[in-house]
């Protein structure tokens, strides 16, 4: 009787315990989102200083116009773009972009291989060392900064970093919890951000014990 009664009293216990630890973890992914939110850029804060390179990331608007820009301001020698679908060459993105092919094509270059945030600085890693480059001005969208730089400083800690971000229109940073397109594209990235930490976070501690 006694031992029925344990159950039941353990049983209650662990029925009272999913709810609470339910409202724990919202309560502790909502802080996140917050403190998440309050890390995107919305600004360019360094705009000026000049480094070895540029590398834009495809996917967002206005970010190749505005790499276009930071290249013919000479703000870097050379622009890298990753995550170029295949077929594009250089000579396609010029033109589309109406840009001199005698001005740019000298300095530009871009990559095939990357199709995600982190292959982007992979790829973008493997160029840099591949020329020797010691700085790096990043360009992305301004929601998509925080990612960015998190999957970024992973593969290049010894590279200075200066991010870039591109705002349009369509996202409202400013109260953008009152927009619905905009919450859920800050939501979606906050996710993404959690899952790219959490995945780096084991990478590290699995190559701390291999002793790499």
């Amino acid at each position: 009787m006694r031992f029925r009664i344990r159950r039941r009293h353990v049983r209650g216990n662990l029925l009272w315990s999913i709810p609470i630890l339910v409202a724990f973890m919202l309560i502790l992914w909502g802080g996140g989102l917050v403190w998440f939110a309050s890390k995107i850029p919305n600004g360019v804060g360094d705009p000026k200083t000049k480094t070895a390179a540029i590398a834009v990331l495809t996917g967002g608007r206005g970010r190749l116009g505005v790499g276009f820009k930071l290249l013919s301001d000479n703000l870097a020698k050379k622009l890298f773009i990753s995550g170029v679908y295949r077929g594009v060459d250089v000579n396609h993105l010029l033109e589309l972009f109406k840009q001199e092919s005698k001005d740019l094509r000298c300095c530009l270059e871009i990559g095939h291989s990357a199709d995600n945030t982190a292959g982007n600085a992979v790829e973008t890693a493997s160029w840099l060392r591949k020329n020797g480059f010691l700085s790096l001005r990043i360009v992305t969208s301004g929601y998509h900064m925080p990612r960015t730089m998190l999957e970024f400083r992973a593969v290049l800690p010894d590279i200075k970093l200066i991010p870039h971000p591109v705002f349009t229109d369509h996202v409202k940073h400013k109260r953008w919890w009152v927009w619905p397109g905009t919450s859920t594209l800050i939501v979606g990235e906050y996710n993404k951000y959690l899952l790219a930490w959490t995945r780096l976070k084991v990478e590290s501690f699995k190559n701390k014990i291999l002793g790499r």
